[in-house]
């Protein structure tokens, strides 16, 4: 008998859920809230966090300090040069190599966000101590194996907020 069939364990697996839900849902509330009042994405608003702390970040640098894909950082910086909260510079004989810096606007956007600019989970995770980030990320690691999760580069996006919903979506 696995040890899951167990009338405790069944208990301990829905309190398990209700704490994984309740992150989920804080973590889409607060984007949703950070776009809806920001007009950038939680993620977005983490990179400037990032620029603003360490001006001068390569595109490489600032991926690793967000731990998402090269590429998620580089589109996501471009969304962020567009609206005119980031500037690129090319400070190297090599063209490849990008500098990243906060703009005017970008800096005092950060300025008028909510606490922690970061996200919540991202926040409550640099917070803990590191005996437990190494037993969550230890039980994590078991759980996604027993879940038998394909899409291993799914750990290198950001979270994303819930979809909204439109006016045809909605019950009558």
């Amino acid at each position: 008998m696995k040890t899951s069939d167990t009338e405790e364990s069944k208990q301990w697996s829905h309190e398990v859920l209700k704490q994984f839900r309740l992150i989920f849902k804080a973590v889409q509330q607060h984007s949703q809230w950070v776009e809806t009042h920001c007009g950038v994405t939680s993620a977005q608003l983490w990179a400037l966090w990032e620029l603003s702390k360490n001006p001068g970040l390569k595109v490489t640098e600032l991926a690793k300090a967000m731990s998402i894909h090269h590429s998620t950082a580089s589109n996501m910086l471009d969304k962020l040069a567009k609206k005119g909260l980031i500037m690129r510079e090319r400070i190297s004989q090599d063209q490849r190599v990008v500098t990243l810096t906060l703009t005017q606007e970008g800096s005092e956007l950060l300025n008028q966000v909510p606490s922690p600019p970061q996200g919540i989970l991202q926040h409550a995770l640099f917070d803990l101590p590191e005996n437990v980030l190494k037993s969550l990320a230890k039980n994590l690691d078991l759980l996604v194996k027993e879940m038998k999760i394909k899409d291993i580069e799914a750990a290198m996006q950001p979270i994303n907020p819930l979809p909204k919903k439109s006016p045809s979506s909605k019950r009558k």
